[in-house]
């Protein structure tokens, strides 16, 4: 029976050292604008626009070597949960908003750009949103460097009257290894 344990044991610590990742997270904020002067559809199922890209500057590079590790030793990035807030004019809803999906790209020009975020049914009355991450999304490339790119589909339910800021904070779980 000892052997047996001891085999076990010596197992399960050959798999943690194999496996022996560590984990946490990188947090980055970001804001973008849905400017009023756009030319958006009102009507509901109006086409939904595209905004332009806005560049995040991610503190993923800081977060790893905080962690004791770097960009190439990353196994896994998934995202966690992604808020918009609506930051400006004062008491802004998203009441004008219909729906929302959010792309990640390793770069302004859309490279490699992939799904990271949506929302379909904009709840009335809230200032902050959760958007549903998309299943599946590998985004291991897109927290290597030091910056990614944040691209913003809206459906309007409605014009905005004025310029509207909106924070985008991401959370991103990530697994590494150590050097």
């Amino acid at each position: 029976m000892l052997p047996v344990l001891a085999g076990a044991l010596l197992l399960a610590g050959g798999c943690k050292k194999i496996l022996g990742l560590i984990h946490f997270t990188v947090s980055d904020t970001q804001s973008f604008t849905v400017p009023s002067a756009y030319p958006f559809g009102t009507a509901p199922g109006a086409v939904p626009t595209t905004l332009p890209a806005v560049t995040v500057n991610s503190t993923a590079t800081t977060t790893y070597a905080n962690n004791n590790t770097k960009a190439q030793y990353v196994q896994d990035v998934t995202l966690q949960q992604l808020t918009l807030t609506a930051t400006s004019p004062a008491g802004q809803t998203f009441d004008i908003v219909q729906s929302v999906q959010l792309f990640i790209s390793s770069d302004a020009a859309g490279t490699n750009k992939v799904l990271l975020a949506s929302q379909d049914q904009v709840p009335a009355g809230a200032t902050s949103i959760q958007l549903n991450p998309a299943p599946d999304t590998k985004l291991d490339m897109y927290l290597q460097g030091s910056s990614y790119a944040l691209t913003s589909v809206v459906k309007l339910k409605q014009q905005p009257s004025q310029d509207v800021v909106i924070r985008v904070d991401s959370k991103f779980n990530v697994a590494a290894s150590l050097p």
